[in-house]
């Protein structure tokens, strides 16, 4: 599992902690037992600051759980099973950060988590072969470490599978706190945040608000549109603030990217990486995994919040709040999201080549997605809901030409199912019988339009029925001083080239208009 490049690395990494961790195993017995303490000693091998001795032990923990102390202190930061895969760095990062090492949490947040004084206890169930799951178990794990009212135990669900029963858990991250379910599926550190504060409204009354000096401009939302938004009013010389719950937004949801104009193949993560990574070359205040909570329009300006209770006077905004998947709301879907439930054709399709695939809805977006993938996939099942498709006829003709797509009406999706890794199934009810069959497949691909994320400009802005916010050719929306760029708005394509465009475009704008009205 640790080859000698992966040891080096912890080596090299090493360097920047400031103080000695301890790993202390739990006591008993485990036919993966010996797996561990030689994983552990290896890793301890690397490192005088990295201490484990096998005989040192804590009986409340299971024989195939570790925490990470230092000084003689609990960090709060538990390990149940053998954390490689995915979850590797995550180790790395806790073992890195109760050393000493920075943090990677907004200073609001750290304020904000520092002064929680209800005892929370999470427990977060993963798979190593998890991508999303590591986002999840790295928070939590610095909530931890800033505040010794919570703790956080990683747990493989695959070495505690009577847990994993006993919990009727059916996808990961599954995350539980104090016993009781808390959040499950992909969900980032913003959300977690936003979870604790419907749980213990207090919590901002607790908390020290930060205010920002007036900015000129401030982002709000940290995609393509934004990051791009971001970046030329900076260069332009202005006070700018960005606003997101994660740099790159949606793109981080995304696996190959094939389109995107001179990059021949990159991915979702690979490109919000370097917008984050280009974002730093400028003087950009960014406040991230954090949300505005609220926006208003005050003398001089607007007046932002955020979800962490810091608040600053905006000369300007720019709302680059993006758009996200209508979902189904069916179980198996928001578990399964990376795992054979997907809401991009284009870019996930190439991925299910051979295989058999389902598009749920019937509409243009849902026939156009069938078409696309027909030439990749074996099969293609559209259901569609009502007892007609909605979709243009020239698409309709087009498809039922097609031997290799098959149109079902009157089709309510009820559930998803997998084989425990990846999706294997879709069930559905025939809304006429009310018969229920199972359609076997390898992915599906839900196409039932797409929710602007504009609720925070409400009443501030007009906005089409739909909820995207009206702009027009320089982004500017109804409002004065506020503009828009990407998926949020009318601008038709939904694509990273052209959100990229229209968050250029809405920062020149802005710059136009601060310097027309001094």
């Amino acid at each position: 599992m640790l080859d000698q490049n992966l040891l080096d690395a912890v080596k090299s990494y090493s360097a920047n902690m400031t103080r000695p961790i301890q790993l202390v195993i739990g006591a008993g017995e485990h036919e993966k037992r010996a797996e561990l303490i030689d994983f552990l000693t290896k890793i301890a091998g690397t490192t005088d600051k990295i201490q484990f001795d096998a005989q040192v032990i804590d009986n409340r923990l299971s024989p195939m759980s570790f925490k990470i102390t230092t000084q003689n202190r609990d960090t709060g930061i538990v390990f149940s099973g053998i954390p490689g895969g995915h979850e590797f760095t995550s180790l790395i990062l806790a073992i890195l950060q109760a050393g000493g090492h920075a943090l990677k949490l907004d200073e609001d947040i750290q304020q904000l988590v520092k002064h929680i004084q209800e005892p929370l206890k999470f427990q977060t169930f993963v798979s190593l072969s998890c991508h999303n799951c590591p986002d999840v178990v790295q928070a939590l794990n610095q909530f931890a470490i800033l505040n010794d009212h919570i703790e956080n135990e990683m747990i493989d669900g695959g070495v505690f599978p009577e847990l994993v029963a006993e919990k009727k858990i059916q996808g990961v991250p599954a995350v539980f706190l104090n016993g009781k379910p808390f959040a499950n599926g992909k969900v980032d550190t913003a959300k977690l945040i936003e979870k604790l504060q419907e749980q213990y409204p207090n919590l901002l009354a607790s908390a020290n608000e930060v205010q920002l000096e007036i900015q000129d401009v401030t982002v709000i939302g940290g995609g393509p549109a934004g990051t791009a938004a971001a970046i030329y009013t900076a260069r332009k010389g202005l006070r700018v603030a960005i606003v997101a719950d994660r740099i790159g937004g949606q793109v981080k949801d995304t696996q190959d990217i094939e389109n995107l104009i001179s990059i021949p193949l990159t991915n979702g993560n690979t490109l919000a990486a370097n917008l984050a990574t280009h974002i730093k070359e400028y003087n950009i205040t960014v406040k991230e995994h954090v949300s505005v909570s609220k926006l208003e329009e005050v003398d001089g300006g607007y007046q932002v919040t955020l979800s962490t209770g810091a608040s600053w006077l905006s000369r300007t905004v720019i709302l680059a709040t993006g758009a996200k998947w209508r979902k189904l709301g069916v179980k198996g879907e928001d578990e399964n999201i990376g795992n054979g439930v997907a809401y991009c054709p284009h870019c996930d399709g190439p991925f299910f080549k051979g295989k058999d695939v389902a598009v749920i809805g019937g509409g243009n977006s849902g026939v156009e997605a069938a078409l696309d993938l027909a030439g990749i996939v074996n099969h293609v099942t559209v259901l569609e809901f009502g007892d007609s498709l909605r979709a243009d006829q020239v698409l309709i003709d087009k498809a039922e030409a097609r031997e290799n797509i098959t149109i079902i009406k009157s089709a309510a999706t009820t559930e998803i199912t997998t084989d425990g890794s990846k999706v294997n199934a879709l069930i559905y009810q025939d809304r006429v019988s009310g018969n229920s069959q199972t359609l076997p497949l390898s992915a599906v691909f839900v196409q039932i339009g797409l929710v602007p994320n504009s609720e925070i400009a409400k009443g501030l802005v007009t906005m089409t029925p739909q909820g995207e916010i009206e702009i027009d050719a320089k982004c500017r929306t109804s409002k004065v001083g506020i503009f828009a760029c990407g998926d949020v708005t009318t601008v038709p394509y939904k694509q990273i080239n052209i959100a990229m465009g229209e968050g250029s475009k809405a920062g020149l704008a802005a710059f136009e208009y601060l310097m027309m009205n001094g």
